[in-house]
């Protein structure tokens, strides 16, 4: 039934697997007060201002505009062809 209805509303029976962006409110309201290892982020690079990478890896980007941040997955933020090119500083 569950099958039928989908196939007739056009949706996917199971959701997408693909991670969406997000944004998240800053603790102390400021982009400037961010330093590496604070909130779970790291800089990226000296070249891109307010630019983060979230968690251990680097595979999420996040962008922090005012008080907030905007974090998508790399390859939606950047896209591919720009994406692998991004330093990645792990530690």
């Amino acid at each position: 039934l569950l099958l039928l209805l989908s196939t007739l509303l056009g949706t996917p029976a199971v959701p997408s697997q693909r991670p969406a962006c997000y944004k998240r409110v800053l603790k102390d309201h400021s982009c400037h007060t961010i330093r590496d290892g604070k909130e779970n982020l790291r800089h990226v690079d000296e070249g891109l201002q307010d630019h983060f990478w979230e968690g251990k890896g680097c595979e999420v980007i996040c962008y922090c505009n005012l008080n907030e941040l905007l974090c998508c997955p790399k390859d939606i933020f950047f896209g591919p062809k720009i994406s692998f090119v991004i330093p990645c500083n792990s530690q």
